[in-house]
């Protein structure tokens, strides 16, 4: 994982190409992929950069959310480094080796004025920040309009009673269909924890320290469990991952379940007849809160002849018709304050826009994030076996050998 390569304290590292004598600059940019037209957007965006910029040359690399981490620990094992990296909250965890301009290094101040201030305070290190947001997300509750009104259902839950309650009516029409999608296989089962933890009062991190194994943890992992028990979820939930869970309440056979801003083009796009809509998380007591995701830019410093030419392509980016078109493509919500004004248009964002102010995010820059999530990947699921006391432990455990 990202975060524990960048607590070996490895200092000095840069990629190959620098900046030329005759005043020409290279720049190394890595991103993710998030579907089919995000290589083609960037693609784009570099060819339209150097054509306005001739004397930057901007190497373009992508990689898939599953190969991003092993690429960048190689990557910093070898010191090759990206000059432009974009990533979670792992990617200004880097800064505690000093490999990172700050975040105002590698943005003009009017593009830095613009990013909306809560995605830039939640991955900071120890006050500072090191990362630029690029989109932001929150999860809300998609539900399927026509299982509710066939299961006498009129409004959508905002209480995990209510939750319950509807998810067992849903489950009880029968015909392979389920009320609740709880993934709690090893694709991401720390964000649907995070979710219900959240709603309960719980935080992953005090004072630098996991802090995993907690009443208010306790308290929504038994939920859980018996959510499980009572038949309101699919079958086996700690096998099932995130990805073909949603595919299922894509084809109608699940009533509730967590999801992103780009789930909204998906359905549109698979199954335009689908009658749905979104509604905010449900919690505890129903106060809202949810949980809240940045991705962001970060620049490393391998050759201080390039951060002149990394704002600037940044800034590029940010420009108002660059930046729109790229959150089009992929469905999030622009971290940006003119990017959300113009989000505000679109009705199928509306429940995600109103979330942000509720929205509570991992602890992502801590070193022991990484292990942590991961053993949420590996051991939540077996509260379906385990009592949740057990697995929180051990999940904490594995939290506190990380350091």
């Amino acid at each position: 994982m990202v975060a524990t390569t960048a607590a070996l304290g490895l200092a000095g590292c840069g990629s190959d190409s620098g900046s030329g004598d005759d005043g020409n600059v290279s720049l190394d940019l890595l991103v993710p992929i998030y579907g089919d037209k995000t290589k083609p957007y960037w693609e784009q965006l570099v060819k339209d950069f150097e054509a306005k910029n001739s004397n930057i040359d901007v190497k373009l690399e992508t990689q898939s959310w599953d190969n991003i981490y092993d690429v960048m620990t190689t990557k910093i094992q070898n010191n090759k480094a990206p000059d432009i990296l974009e990533l979670d909250a792992a990617g200004p965890a880097y800064a505690t080796d000093d490999l990172l301009y700050k975040a105002d290094e590698i943005v003009s101040k009017k593009t830095y004025a613009d990013i909306e201030p809560a995605f830039i305070d939640s991955a900071k290190i120890k006050g500072q920040a090191y990362g630029v947001p690029t989109v932001a997300s929150t999860r809300a509750l998609f539900y399927n309009k026509a299982l509710f009104t066939q299961a006498g259902i009129t409004s959508p839950p905002k209480t995990w009673d209510e939750l319950l309650e509807d998810a067992k009516k849903i489950s009880a029409l029968g015909n392979g269909t389920y009320g609740y999608g709880m993934p709690l296989g090893n694709e991401e089962a720390q964000a649907e924890t995070s979710i219900w933890a959240y709603g309960s009062g719980a935080s992953w991190e005090k004072g630098g320290k996991m802090t995993i194994d907690t009443p208010q943890a306790t308290e929504a992992l038994t939920f859980m469990k018996k959510m499980i028990s009572e038949g309101a979820t699919q079958p086996n939930p700690g096998a099932t991952n995130r990805t073909p869970l949603l595919d299922v309440f894509i084809q109608g056979k699940i009533g509730m379940i967590e999801g992103l801003p780009p789930i909204v083009g998906q359905i549109k796009e698979k199954a335009p007849d689908l009658d749905w809509a979104i509604a905010p998380s449900p919690t505890k007591d129903g106060k809202p809160v949810t949980l809240g995701v940045a991705d962001y830019f970060v620049g490393f410093n391998n050759d201080a002849d390039k951060q002149a030419s990394i704002a600037k392509f940044l800034d590029f980016f940010y420009e108002q018709n660059n930046y729109v078109k790229f959150n089009d493509n992929e469905g999030f919500i622009p971290a940006t304050k003119s990017g959300a004004s113009a989000a505000q248009a679109k009705p199928e964002l509306k429940t995600f826009l109103e979330s942000l102010p509720s929205a509570k995010f991992y602890p992502a820059t801590n070193p022991a994030w990484a292990q942590t999530s991961g053993a949420f990947k590996d051991l939540v699921g077996q509260i379906e076996t385990k009592s949740p006391d057990e697995v929180l432990k051990e999940i904490q455990a594995k939290a506190d050998a990380s350091g």
